[in-house]
């Protein structure tokens, strides 16, 4: 396990707060003094196995009471996390990296899946890059009189700092387009059919559902293409539970999530609909798909992982890139 004395020393964690955060962990089980496992998670597609385990009653086979909540962002997970209200977390790399870089006692177990975002842009880019290759976005303003648009989640999170990679590596200034912040997959989808927005960097349901409705706006770079790797959601765990059986029967049942999401598709397909809304048809053609690659194993997003960590560094997000031993934490995954 990482020393977090570094984390610490980078940030002071919650300045003159530390009162209120003892408080806040009242009733998670690190404190020893309760058997209820506090859970924060997101209804995106990646955090897909929290809903097998879930709508399968694999909760039941762990050792304390679940009290799983939703959130529909990762700063409110951040800050969930820095009020000591939670025991572990399915939600972004780049958000769970903010938590380690602030000093809060937490790593990686687990991933939930890798390589599971699309560039997607409009069709008139799409073939104005055949022709011109990153001066399309130029050649784009001069033909429309404006900048091509990208909708994506907040600045910071993992579809945003993936877009804002690819950019780079394609030799486009951000500049030269205009990001539009958005929360939300439903609302993404909602801009490309309203034709708000050129393009996105985004998770599924929002590419299928472009593609069954021959949208405009389509995949245009996958993350395999992009980022070898690519992290996306995480399950994140409080250092003080890590040793305990807890932990280790809460890893037990993710594998089993995931060994459920690959070997059942059809029923996972319901669940999909039941938990996140998207159609069980639609949800099928994703599950098939080469963006929903669900694992449980962290160290297949170690690579990808520390291109993130020092993207995020240079952005600012962190106050500096923080190395695989600060991030994760193998031996729960390991002593399964």
């Amino acid at each position: 396990m990482a020393d977090k004395t570094a984390g610490v020393s980078r940030r002071a964690f919650l300045t003159g707060a530390g009162a209120t955060a003892t408080v806040g962990l009242t009733g998670c089980l690190g404190m020893g003094g309760s058997d209820e496992l506090t859970l924060a998670y997101m209804p995106i597609f990646p955090d897909l196995q929290y809903f097998v385990m879930d709508q399968e009653g694999y909760f039941d086979d762990i050792d304390a009471t679940v009290d799983a909540r939703e959130f529909t962002d990762g700063p409110a997970i951040v800050q969930a996390y820095g009020g000591g209200e939670l025991d572990v977390a399915m939600f972004g790399i780049v958000p769970s990296m903010i938590v380690i870089d602030r000093g809060i006692p937490a790593q990686v177990t687990a991933a939930n899946i890798k390589e599971p975002m699309a560039i997607m842009a409009h069709e008139d880019l799409q073939s104005l890059w055949a022709d011109h290759g990153a001066d399309a976005f130029s050649v784009w303003r001069e033909e429309t009189g404006r900048k091509f648009r990208f909708g994506t989640f907040p600045q910071g999170s993992v579809p945003d700092v993936l877009l804002r990679f690819w950019l780079r590596e394609a030799g486009v200034d951000t500049s030269q387009v205009d990001i539009l912040e958005i929360n939300g997959a439903n609302a993404v989808w909602q801009a490309i059919a309203n034709g708000e927005i050129d393009g996105s960097s985004i998770m599924e349901p929002v590419p299928t559902r472009a593609a069954a409705a021959d949208a405009l706006v389509q995949t245009f770079r996958r993350a395999d293409e992009v980022m070898p790797g690519q992290p996306a959601a995480v399950t994140l765990m409080r250092d003080d539970i890590l040793d305990s059986p807890v932990a280790t029967q809460f890893l037990e049942q993710h594998v089993r999530a995931t060994e459920f999401i690959q070997n059942n598709p059809e029923r996972t397909a319901d669940i999909v609909e039941q938990g996140i809304g998207m159609p069980a048809d639609q949800a099928l053609s994703a599950l098939q798909g080469p963006l929903s690659n669900f694992v449980t194993d962290p160290r297949e997003i170690e690579n990808g992982t520390e291109i993130f960590s020092a993207f995020a560094a240079q952005n600012g997000q962190i106050d500096s890139a923080l190395s695989q031993a600060e991030i994760f934490d193998y031996s729960v995954y390991d002593g399964l």
